[in-house]
């Protein structure tokens, strides 16, 4: 196999020639394998979701989810694909596959391949444990939130659930399972240039970097969690498209006695599970970003290279006093994430440059929570994100971080709320005084998602919360 091939289902297929815009979705359909559907273009149902063949956490090679309509094709050159006709056949079906037939998992039949997908990547993951039950787990071990991404408008969740809940461990042989021990294959430069349009993807930062300067106008990408949308739905183009999400660089996490370093090109299910809890507030963060199979492919660098008012993920480095390394031609910078963003989408960010890494000061603060006001629970946009970071010693509040989504053309500091908090008591006396400040912060307007009078109502609501959930803890 070389780098301008991909393989899907076992079979190598070509990258020359195929537009640079065209999407896994695409290419994995163009070979006949149609069960990988379209359904939002988004990243919003599922419905295309398939297996990449990744280096893991818990094992050499782990398989992950991700949604095939957002991603160009390009970037899995060298890369294993596998869809729901590469799990099993209808004489010999995958266990997934059965317990889906068997308990009534699919109706019209349009979305299960993908939830087929998502399931298989939740029963192969290395450190599910059978036999361990939890709230939100089977007695097999069986992450629910693994479906998040996937909707169903016809069968019903339930016989779904059942299907995940019925699945045992891998049997001794199973070849994808057996695939888990061998390292996952490295992914290689590729070059494709098609209609004079050009996808690259380097194998060092520098390449990277070099290619960034002598092209101004490329775009990097990494999940394409974002840029996917941009591609799908309006139709937007790029002459050269840089992919960085395997870039080495990128893809370190290393905790120090002062601070810890994230990978700006590590996805979000990464960061959760190398950092295994050491930082309560981004757990609480991670359920509610997207769904798993946007997080499997999102990465803490994309969502603030965007921009965005509305990312989850700025709201909550803010609070953490988080710094960023930008990093060009010219070499590394460091900036403060309050300092980083300068307007609607824009930042200190300058051509050329590229997110290296993230940095999250040591110790943290002990009284934290993110709190995001959406119109559903789980998978979708802020309307309003509220993230705290308090350091209450002898019951007086002696540091106060607070970010703040959706409130404004950026995210933003609560600094008047910081200053109304910092050095009074954490009583219901000074938590309402500084509601009330809070409630005021930012310029929040109406759209379609909360009317300006709702998000200020909500920001002076979070704080609340946080003193209802904490005060008998910190007088304790």
């Amino acid at each position: 196999m070389t780098s301008a091939e991909v393989v899907v289902n076992g079979q190598a297929v070509p990258l020359s020639g195929v537009p640079i815009h065209t999407t896994l979705l695409d290419l994995v359909r163009d070979q006949g394998f149609t069960g990988c559907k379209e359904g939002c273009a988004e990243g919003e149902c599922g419905a295309c979701s398939v297996l990449v063949a990744r280096p893991g956490i818990a094992a050499a090679t782990e398989w992950v989810a991700l949604n095939a309509c957002l991603v160009p094709a390009a970037a899995f050159a060298g890369q294993e694909v596998v869809t729901a006709e590469g799990l099993g056949e209808p004489a010999a079906l995958h266990p997934v596959q059965y317990e889906m037939a068997v308990r009534g998992g699919s109706q019209c039949g349009y979305c299960t391949p993908g939830f087929v997908c998502s399931m298989a990547a939740e029963y192969y993951r290395p450190d599910r444990a059978p036999g361990v039950a939890s709230p939100e787990r089977g007695g097999n071990g069986f992450d629910l939130h693994a479906l998040s991404g996937n909707l169903c408008r016809c069968t019903g969740y339930r016989p779904i659930r059942d299907a995940a809940y019925a699945l045992g461990a891998p049997d001794e042989g199973d070849r994808f399972a057996a695939r888990c021990t061998a390292p996952a294959p490295a992914a290689g430069p590729a070059d494709v240039v098609v209609e004079d349009r050009r996808f690259v993807r380097p194998t060092a930062l520098g390449d990277a970097v070099r290619l960034l300067a002598e092209h101004p106008d490329a775009v990097p990408v990494a999940g394409s969690t974002d840029w996917g949308v941009e591609v799908n739905l309006r139709g937007r183009r790029a002459d050269f498209v840089i992919a960085i999400d395997r870039l080495p660089e990128l893809r370190d996490l290393t905790v120090a006695d002062d601070v810890i370093e994230i990978g700006a090109a590590l996805t979000l299910t990464e960061i959760e599970r190398r950092l295994d809890g050491r930082v309560p507030l981004l757990d609480d963060l991670f359920p509610q970003f997207a769904s798993r199979l946007i997080r499997n492919g999102a990465t803490i660098g994309g969502n603030l290279g965007t921009g965005s008012p509305i990312g989850d993920t700025p709201p909550v480095l803010l609070a953490l006093d988080a710094t960023v390394v930008l990093t060009g031609v010219d070499g590394d910078r460091e900036v403060a994430l309050a300092d980083y963003f300068t307007g609607y989408r824009r930042s200190v960010r300058q051509p050329g440059e590229l997110i290296r890494s993230v940095g999250i000061p040591l110790p943290l603060a002990p009284i934290t929570a993110f709190h995001k006001i959406a119109k559903r629970r789980f998978d979708d946009i802020s309307s309003v994100a509220v993230a705290f970071a308090l350091d209450v010693v002898d019951g007086v509040v002696r540091a106060a971080r607070i970010g703040l989504g959706g409130i404004a053309a950026t995210p933003v500091r609560a600094r008047d709320t910081e200053a109304a908090l910092v050095d009074r008591p954490w009583t219901s006396d000074t938590v309402d005084a500084a509601a009330a400040v809070l409630g005021a912060e930012g310029t929040p307007l109406d759209d379609h998602r909360a009317s300006a009078r709702y998000r200020a109502a909500m920001l002076g609501q979070s704080l609340l919360k946080l003193f209802a959930e904490t005060a008998q803890e910190v007088s304790a």
